[in-house]
């Protein structure tokens, strides 16, 4: 849900599952689904896996009532004036008893963000909104949902933000923000044993998404 780049779906599709791809950006689902070919030719996704994109709206989606066992709704819900709405849609389109994964920006790194630049909250298509958990999770039940666990994400990724918001949202070249950006990129790809313990004891503090997961109910309430 919201798909973007498509790196949730990418690893999902890797690991076996049926995967739709949902976005009303058809740019980004032209290279999503681009990449969904490639990774069927390449032989990187298990046989009998299957993987489509879909345009459209997060808040009236294409899909039947209870279409779906599992939902990423991986860093949207900041972007809609009608976030409940949306909710509202996550609800409808999940099976009963499935699980969907929701993701917003943390508090404390985000409301930096914001005290930083002005530009970051206010270009179009931008975040609207500060979420606490307190407040996703309140709201994600009044739904209907199950509240379940949670944790955060991405530490490492906070200060490239707070960087950037200082020098300009826009300035990819400025040399702290290009170095800081070598260095996340180095870390994606070789994953070392220090940057993430570093990461997993800095998540807690200054983690740069908060993931709840919740349940649909298996009955009505």
């Amino acid at each position: 849900m919201g798909c973007g780049g498509g790196r949730h779906a990418f690893e999902i599709y890797r690991r076996g599952a049926d995967v739709v791809a949902f976005d009303q950006n058809v740019g980004d689902l032209a290279e999503v689904d681009a990449m969904f070919t490639a990774m069927r030719d390449e032989g990187e996704a298990p046989e009998g896996a299957t993987a489509e994109t879909v345009k459209g709206d997060a808040l009236d989606m294409p899909f039947d009532d209870a279409s779906f066992d599992r939902v990423v709704a991986a860093e949207i819900f900041e972007h809609l004036p009608h976030d409940t709405a949306a909710m509202r849609e996550l609800f409808r389109v999940l099976k009963p008893g499935g699980i969907a994964a929701v993701t917003v920006p943390s508090f404390l790194p985000e409301r930096l963000c914001w005290a930083l630049s002005e530009q970051y909250h206010t270009n179009e298509g931008g975040h609207i909104r500060i979420y606490t958990r307190a407040e996703l999770e309140a709201k994600l039940k009044a739904t209907g949902f199950e509240i379940g666990p949670h944790h955060h994400a991405h530490a490492l990724h906070a200060p490239y933000w707070w960087i950037k918001c200082a020098v300009g949202t826009d300035n990819d070249d400025h040399p702290l923000a290009r170095a800081y950006h070598r260095m996340l990129v180095w870390d994606m790809l070789q994953a070392p044993k220090a940057t993430r313990v570093a990461e997993r004891l800095l998540n807690p503090v200054i983690g740069k998404s908060v993931v709840v997961y919740v349940r649909k109910p298996r009955t009505a309430a």
